[in-house]
């Protein structure tokens, strides 16, 4: 059979960097990973082509070589996929759909053949089986959390690999946590479930030996889930692997705040070549923290904490919430000095919302406040329940927070604290293409020529250059994001 993956293309939201990805020559962040791993489980006489919407277009002639298409998305690429998927029934070719949107909410989708919901790892060789032979069901359901360690290596080849900017993996499914917002523990289950070491690193090596030199991110939505096995088995592996092979990845990854109480982990993954990790912070409101059940950031000093994370050479990236119902109108202030104390430069702040199945979608629903499906855009100033809080003050509140944390004396500001606590312990080498020079000097043009503000870009230009020299690359980068931000942060 012919199968053509297709991934729906993403809106220009924070997370997909779509202003700053101009400044290296790139079309996308990361590649979607799902898909390229299911390609890898499909029988070897099949031949399996990959469309990413963020890269490069869907043409007739892809749809017209296609037996059938093969869709995934989250909720902020509903429209796109809707689009895919009545361009699919105009031409008659099936679709076959799942993914997360899918598994939750599938039941808002028309003119889909054939739904493979959940983990595909358990159910994917029966829907194989019944297509060949002609008896597919509409629907396929997969029951429990399944044994990862038995996930192929992904079909990298699929890929036009020199269009992104990372190239991403998978360690471990599942989190030890039930933030009552989160839909991870619905899709994935309490117990973090892994890869084995020898897996891991294969796929690593299989990246390496395809040429792959620049960022690979650990797209797991908690890495350090099962601590006790990190530390014990994947962590020195990875450190070898790392120095054999002289770092030619920069490790990225999702972590819970709890990270930094302990050391030994914190030290082992920045000497294995993790430089940054996104955190869910979520709010400096101790009544919210404990009212949406994130436990592991009460009864902390959270700055401090992701300041020893910079400390030791990692980079915190971090989200957060307004909206909560403890929340009151100080809560702006009080994010907004939370944000610039801790030096976050990539700080991710969006109005709460319910997603499908989530112990918050179901109080809200029970309280009779529930609206709509979220749009999955965290950063579009929608909700869709009905907050506690004034929701016109609720909204004024916080563009406030935006147009403070981006508008350019600020966000510089930011930057020189992060620059002033950040350390890398270990000399890593560090890697400069032509991509990264002309991105310097992309910069110089669009934020110290063009941009309002450009007198705060050329203080960190010099600051960076003269008093932080070995920091001044990832200052130019933090510049670039900060362009990104602000141009997002415009349409809210």
């Amino acid at each position: 059979m012919n199968i053509l993956f297709v991934f729906p293309e993403t809106p220009a939201t924070f997370w997909s960097f779509r202003n700053a990805l101009k400044f290296v020559s790139k079309k996308s962040s990361e590649p979607p990973l799902g898909l390229i791993t299911i390609a890898a489980m499909l029988p070897e006489i099949w031949e399996n082509k990959l469309i990413d919407l963020n890269v490069s277009p869907l043409k007739d002639e892809h749809l017209n070589w296609a037996d059938y298409v093969f869709l995934t998305g989250m909720n902020i690429h509903i429209s796109s996929m809707k689009r895919i998927i009545t361009r699919c029934n105009q031409v008659g070719v099936k679709v076959v759909l799942g993914g997360p949107l899918a598994t939750l909410d599938y039941n808002q989708f028309l003119g889909i053949d054939h739904f493979v919901l959940g983990e595909v790892e358990n159910i994917l060789p029966e829907f194989v089986n019944d297509l060949e032979n002609g008896t597919a069901r509409h629907i396929y359901k997969s029951t429990g959390f399944p044994d990862i360690s038995k996930t192929p290596i992904p079909m990298w080849k699929l890929l036009e690999m020199k269009k992104y900017v990372s190239m991403s993996v998978q360690y471990s499914r599942g989190c030890p946590f039930d933030c009552e917002f989160c839909g991870i523990t619905l899709l994935n289950g309490h117990r973090p479930r892994t890869k084995n070491t020898a897996q891991f690193i294969a796929e690593l090596e299989s990246l390496y030996q395809l040429g792959w030199r620049s960022g690979v991110f650990v797209v797991d939505d908690n890495f350090i889930g099962n601590k006790k096995k990190l530390k014990s088995d994947l962590m020195p592996a990875l450190i070898a692997w790392s120095k054999k092979r002289k770092y030619p990845f920069a490790f990225g990854t999702e972590v819970s705040i709890n990270l930094a109480d302990d050391d030994t982990l914190v030290q082992q993954m920045a000497e294995a070549g993790f430089d940054h990790t996104f955190i869910g912070i979520e709010t400096p409101n101790t009544e919210s923290l404990l009212e949406c059940g994130k436990s592991q950031n009460s009864k902390r000093d959270m700055v401090e904490s992701v300041k020893k994370l910079q400390r030791h050479g990692i980079i915190v990236s971090g989200g957060f919430i307004v909206g909560f119902d403890s929340d009151s109108t100080n809560i702006f202030k009080q994010q907004i000095a939370f944000i610039q104390n801790s030096g976050i430069v990539t700080a991710m702040v969006g109005l709460l919302n319910a997603p499908s199945g989530t112990r918050l979608f179901q109080r809200m629903k029970s309280e009779k406040r529930l609206l709509n499906i979220m749009s999955g855009d965290n950063m579009d100033g929608t909700m869709n329940f009905i907050p506690k809080m004034n929701y016109q003050k609720l909204v004024q509140g916080y563009k406030e927070i935006l147009e403070t944390i981006y508008s350019p004396k600020e966000f510089y500001d930011r930057v020189k604290t992060f620059l002033i606590e950040y350390h890398r312990p270990f000399e890593i080498p560090t890697k400069v293409s032509f991509n990264h020079i002309k991105a310097l000097f992309r910069s110089m043009w669009v934020l110290g020529i063009v941009e309002k503000g450009k007198r705060y870009y050329w203080k960190l230009f010099m600051l960076g250059l003269f008093k932080y020299p070995k920091k001044f690359p990832l200052a130019i980068t933090m510049a670039i994001y900060g362009f990104h931000f602000r141009r997002v942060t415009e349409t809210v």
